[in-house]
């Protein structure tokens, strides 16, 4: 498994990675790994004002179907609509090509609860 040390995670499995006052959205790798074959991607809509640890996206793959939590409260800015045609994005560069959305966080701290890699790593194995 793979888990950038740049980015933050929460227990829910998502993933956030801060730039220029953006926040960018996606599973983990662990996640995508254990959803198998994703097949259906349902994003948010852009301008979208959403609450932290609120429902948001759904993914579905050959096994399951999972909620996409928010990390923070803010606005969505942005969503990956490759995703729509091409979910498998998600399995295959869920760092890169398979993000899901960018949100504009509401507070500058809006990250400060999430894990680090090594607290994810941990959280992962304590739950299995």
């Amino acid at each position: 498994m793979d888990f950038p040390e740049d980015l933050k995670y929460n227990r829910s499995h998502e993933w956030a990675r801060e730039d220029d006052g953006l926040v960018t959205i996606g599973i983990s790798d662990y996640a995508q790994d254990q959803l198998g074959d994703v097949v259906f991607v349902e994003l948010p809509a852009a301008g979208r004002k959403v609450a932290a640890s609120e429902a948001v996206a759904v993914v579905e793959s050959v096994k399951t179907a999972s909620d996409i939590y928010s990390p923070a409260d803010g606005e969505i800015v942005e969503v990956n609509t490759a995703l729509e045609s091409n979910p498998e994005l998600l399995n295959e560069a869920p760092y890169g090509d398979g993000w899901m959305f960018k949100l504009r966080p509401s507070a500058p701290e809006a990250l400060a609860d999430m894990l680090d890699a090594a607290g994810y790593r941990a959280a992962i194995e304590e739950d299995s």
